[in-house]
């Protein structure tokens, strides 16, 4: 799609063209993270509790690569939408830069850090064992979890949401092949357990990142990067983290509060923290065609807003929210009637059973405010405003859980249902201060210029 296209198509004709792929691939990267779940919980009840506790370090990982992704695509969709082509082939070229130095860096941190962090969450012994093997592979490929996304940055901005899609599609299949291969040592591969889970998501991603550098070194602005575009500059790099580090700070509260869940939640047993992790990767799939209609708005947004079509940019939120929570009702009503069911899939294990269909019962109508905060989150993201997601994540994800999880779970005696309901609580208060933000802000503050001296 040409940025023509992205500042003059029909808004709604739009969203959906550019939606859509970036939902379908969605649902395959959730889909990868059930397939996980699901080989942990052939292994045992253990390892399937060894990748839910994982989740708020890995997500560190994760939540890093995509706050990159985020700022240096409403950055170079601002570029392309006001004609400056040239500034946008620099952004992508220094946002390939940043990621393999984070992705590096963060790796590192993690082998030396993860340990300590898992113990804080109640891991020890086999359990402990269990989950650092899975975590251990995982960093050891850091890189290629940054890679992907940042080379789906330069494809987004101009539309382009295909090729990530293919990527999830095959990464999805290839780890469905590859992880009974090395977690049981099919043939001639050794049994590895847990770290087979972890081994097939590098090998995965490596793979993704070889197949999407060679998409955008023949596609649209980003073809044929020669070597001096790669040289490091410094006062761009310094622009893109100006957008990404809120975006990645705002990611990392989900980290947050991911942990601050899982950190309440092991206080009432091994069996808790399973349902959970299986929970929130229902929850997650059903959400997926929210979170792929508002991850669509940074590229629409942010080329509007460069060509200064305030208009199409207000159009471009208030149509994407109305299309999720649309959407989020009928996933709502899907989820509540066959919620026992789906956790049912994961675990035999009665008490996981009922745990698991209790959050579910919940999560169904909470799913419509969603979308409300996806969206103005991405739109002012669009608008190179990152700002509102990282405050909005700290008390969404950090401050209100803190207190709201203790005050129902704990000092009112409602035990683990009191924090699926401070869950639902907290989320719908987010979505009733997105909706009045956004109404205030999006398509009608004026734009920040563009990087100065290009």
């Amino acid at each position: 799609m040409t940025s023509s296209g992205m500042t003059s198509a029909p808004i709604a004709s739009l969203t959906w063209r550019v939606a859509l792929p970036i939902s379908i691939g969605m649902f395959f990267n959730t889909m990868f993270n059930v397939v996980d779940m699901l080989c942990a919980g052939f292994l045992g009840t253990l390892e399937l509790a060894a990748l839910s506790i994982s989740f708020p370090v890995f997500f560190i990982l994760y939540a890093t690569a995509s706050g990159l992704s985020q700022g240096a695509t409403a950055l170079t969709a601002n570029a392309l939408g006001a004609g400056n082509v040239a500034l946008g082939r620099r952004i992508f070229s220094q946002t390939l830069i940043l990621a393999v130095v984070l992705g590096l860096a963060l790796s590192a941190l993690g082998l030396l850090s993860s340990r300590w962090a898992f113990r804080q969450l109640g891991a020890e012994g086999d359990y402990l064992r269990l989950v650092t093997s899975y975590m251990d592979v995982l960093m050891l490929g850091g890189i290629g979890f940054f890679l992907p996304v940042a080379l789906n940055s330069a494809l987004a901005t101009q539309g382009k949401t295909k090729p990530y899609r293919n990527f999830l599609i095959a990464a999805f299949f290839g780890n469905l092949a590859l992880n009974p291969l090395l977690m049981w040592g099919w043939g001639p591969f050794p049994a590895m357990g847990v770290s087979g889970i972890a081994l097939a998501t590098v090998i995965v991603h490596v793979l993704g990142a070889v197949y999407l550098w060679r998409i955008t070194q023949r596609t649209g602005f980003s073809e044929k990067l020669s070597l001096e575009e790669l040289q490091p500059d410094a006062e761009v790099m310094k622009s893109i983290l100006k957008q990404s580090v809120p975006a990645i700070l705002n990611m990392l509260t989900i980290a947050a509060g991911a942990y601050i869940v899982t950190w309440h939640v092991q206080h009432f047993g091994k069996e808790a923290v399973a349902a959970l992790g299986i929970a929130t990767r229902i929850e997650q799939l059903i959400l997926m065609p929210a979170i792929g209609l508002s991850a669509a708005l940074i590229a629409i947004v942010g080329q509007n807003h460069g060509a200064n079509h305030t208009s199409r940019v207000r159009e471009a939120w208030t149509t994407n929210v109305r299309y999720g929570v649309g959407l989020m009702v009928i996933g709502g009503a899907l989820l509540i009637v066959s919620r026992h069911g789906l956790v049912g899939c994961f675990s035999e294990n009665p008490i996981v059973r009922e745990h698991g269909g209790n959050y579910l019962l919940l999560a169904g109508v909470t799913l419509c405010a969603y979308p409300i905060l996806f969206a103005t989150i991405f739109a002012l993201q669009g608008m190179k405003r990152p700002a509102y997601g990282l405050w909005m994540g700290l008390g969404r994800q950090v401050i209100a859980p803190l207190l709201v999880f203790n005050l129902l779970a704990f000092t009112w005696g409602w035990g683990l249902q009191g924090i699926w309901w401070g869950i639902a609580f907290v989320t719908w208060s987010a979505s009733a201060v997105a909706i009045w933000w956004g109404n205030r802000t999006i398509g009608v503050s004026p734009s920040p210029p563009l990087i100065s001296h290009r």
